[in-house]
């Protein structure tokens, strides 16, 4: 049996093996249920990373307006 490792499937996952390795990791999630469920996992998760909404805090923001403002003052004053 070939071993299989979580990096790869996740190359195979994003369309990033060749052909001939594809072709072997295809054939071994038809025969190796743990590899399988290993891949369903990852792509579960691929699927959620596409819901995930992040945004900076305001705090975050206001600290670059700020520093954006004093660097402006300090070309402006030149």
């Amino acid at each position: 049996m070939i071993k299989i490792t979580p990096e790869e499937l996740v190359r195979y996952l994003y369309h990033e093996t060749s052909d001939q390795k594809s072709a072997k990791i295809k054939a071994a999630l038809q025969s190796d249920w743990n590899l399988r469920d290993t891949y369903d996992k990852l792509l579960n998760a691929h699927g959620k990373l596409n819901e995930i909404k992040v945004s900076p805090r305001k705090e975050a923001i206001n600290k670059i307006l700020e520093y954006a403002a004093k660097k402006q003052e300090q070309v402006t004053t030149r």
